[in-house]
């Protein structure tokens, strides 16, 4: 494929994401912080919310399994991942969070396992459709071309 196919691809699909919902405008203000000092910085962020990610998902999964449930605990690290998603402009995770919390604050434990299942479901969807769109920007750069919008 060359390189004007592969940038129109790219653009194609980077409009999906937003389209669809998956990011908002605060991902395009993160990408106006990358530049050739830093070209990788966009890719850094993200990987930094999918450990983050990862890692929250593990802990309010344990959270919710205890017989007892902490909810100030279990919406601490709503907060957090509600917190990170928006940073980075994932729209649907932090849209799950919001309702999240507020199961938590209504100490509603089906409401909170619903909420687990669908972040869960959210949060791989935009790492998915994220690691294809950092593919596609590889295959656009090693063919040689620029990134469409930089």
């Amino acid at each position: 494929m060359d390189v004007l196919q592969l940038q129109k691809q790219f653009s194609d699909y980077k409009a999906s994401l937003y389209d669809d919902g998956f990011l908002d405008e605060q991902f395009t203000e993160l990408q106006k912080l990358r530049d050739e000092n830093n070209p990788d910085f966009v890719v850094e962020v993200v990987s930094l919310f999918f450990e983050d990610s990862e890692r929250l998902v593990n802990e309010l999964t344990k959270a919710l399994e205890q017989q007892s449930i902490d909810f100030k605990r279990v919406d601490a690290h709503v907060h957090q991942w509600k917190g990170s998603s928006s940073s980075i402009g994932a729209q649907r995770v932090q849209k799950v969070c919001i309702a999240f919390r507020n199961y938590c604050e209504e100490q509603n434990v089906e409401g909170c396992l619903n909420c687990l299942q669908l972040v869960k479901h959210e949060y791989s969807l935009v790492k998915t459709k994220l690691e294809t769109m950092f593919q596609l920007e590889q295959q656009i750069l090693n063919a040689g071309g620029s990134i469409p919008g930089e």
